[in-house]
């Protein structure tokens, strides 16, 4: 098949380790024809391209910034990125007769792309990843109203999340939690093309090495358990709270946390570190990502924020790299997400609601009583029946099977 797969996110290389390089090279792998088409932000200074990557087409399309930027830019860049993937889409993408038509979300801008790609290929099925419920997240984050002149904005956005969901064929959702929040706020969906379609990623094998220079390399104690936090450090993780969580077990000599990350909300967890210098945490911007990787299998327990204010089911793919790695879960959340009750209810993790700072501390007592190691093994295990690429990949081309 030629598979035509639409992304926000930055991709240079499908080789990379990432969500969606993962499945195109899974869908490569399987003997389809794969074009990406993917930004180039103004930031980096590149141009729109066409490119061959191990056998992977990937078209790079210059625009604003999307990601890291103010808000301004930002909701700009996204109401224009529609335009700009479609009019370069035309211009570089000939003879090519697609079959399927992928894309995620966000951004929630993409109905009309869509149904220009319908009417050029219609023989080609169309499938919405659905990764971001937006602009109801902006709305629980208060980022947004649905009254007054910002309503007129959220009903700007609403609209075009309706129509992108009505040009989907298909509707992969991450979990359980997700197709019920989808069908029951949008009753012109039908339910039977919602399906579970979740974040997965590709199994690499291990390298061997030595956990106690890992740690020692980055000053990180070796007598006990560490609990790591990697990733994005913005609104949707509700930092005040994991500010809060960190403060009040700070000094603990038991265990000790490894926060790494970035994003709107890195100076403010970092102003408090530098004010408190707790002795027990320990705090960086980025690391490498191959040295990321190697810090992340050197720690014993995953850490997993979200803001409480969230009505959205949210489930982090950050989560994957933790059970990957054996990490059990220890999870903060909203009670929308049903991350937590599926980790505590298959034995790989421990959850509270993100909005009590004893709760957290209940749950961390629990996980320092526990079988770490064994409940690390049961993530893993569930990682392999349900989080694999090969597991999203039978999802999709399942709708294919009658035409291969």
């Amino acid at each position: 098949m030629n598979i035509l797969f639409l992304t926000i996110t930055r991709i240079l290389s499908v080789d990379d380790r990432e969500l969606y390089q993962d499945m195109m090279r899974k869908f490569r792998d399987e003997g389809h024809n794969v074009y990406i088409v993917t930004p180039r932000e103004r930031r980096y200074k590149e141009s729109t391209s066409l490119q061959v990557d191990n056998g992977v087409h990937i078209l790079g399309v210059k625009t604003m910034n999307l990601q890291k930027t103010n808000i301004l830019e930002k909701g700009i860049g996204t109401i224009l990125i529609e335009r700009q993937f479609k009019q370069v889409i035309k211009n570089h993408i000939r003879g090519v007769d697609f079959d399927l038509i992928l894309y995620s979300t966000p951004p929630i801008t993409f109905p009309n792309v869509i149904k220009y790609l319908k009417q050029e290929y219609p023989k080609a099925k169309t499938y919405l990843l659905l990764k971001d419920i937006f602009p109801q997240n902006a709305v629980d984050l208060g980022m947004m109203s649905k009254s007054g002149v910002n309503g007129m904005i959220y009903r700007y956005f609403r609209n075009k999340e309706e129509k992108l969901y009505a040009a989907s064929d298909y509707i992969g959702c991450m979990s359980p939690a997700n197709v019920r929040y989808l069908l029951a706020h949008n009753p012109r969906v039908s339910s039977d093309k919602v399906e579970i379609a979740p974040n997965s990623i590709d199994l690499i094998e291990p390298v061997d090495f030595d956990r106690d220079s890992v740690l020692s390399k980055y000053g990180l104690p070796t007598d006990r358990p560490i609990f790591i936090y990697g990733g994005n450090l913005g609104k949707p993780q509700g930092i005040p709270f994991l500010i809060d969580c960190l403060n009040a077990n700070s000094e603990r000599g038991d265990c000790h946390f490894l926060i790494i990350g970035d994003g709107v909300e890195y100076d403010r967890i970092n102003s408090w570190y530098q004010r408190v210098k707790p002795s027990s945490v320990t705090l960086y911007k980025r690391l490498p990502k191959v040295d990321f990787e190697k810090l992340t299998r050197a720690c014993n327990v995953g850490l997993v924020f979200l803001d409480h204010h969230f009505t959205i089911p949210n489930y982090p793919s950050r989560s994957l790299s933790y059970m990957a790695n054996k990490l059990p879960l220890l999870i903060a959340s909203d009670t929308a997400s049903d991350m937590g009750p599926i980790a505590e209810q298959n034995g790989f993790g421990y959850w509270c609601e993100s909005d009590s700072v004893e709760a957290f501390t209940t749950i961390l007592n629990k996980m320092l009583g526990s079988d770490i190691n064994g409940m690390g093994e049961k993530g893993y295990e569930f990682l392999c029946k349900n989080y694999l690429v090969s597991n999203t990949y039978e999802v999709i081309i399942k709708h294919f099977t009658t035409e291969i």
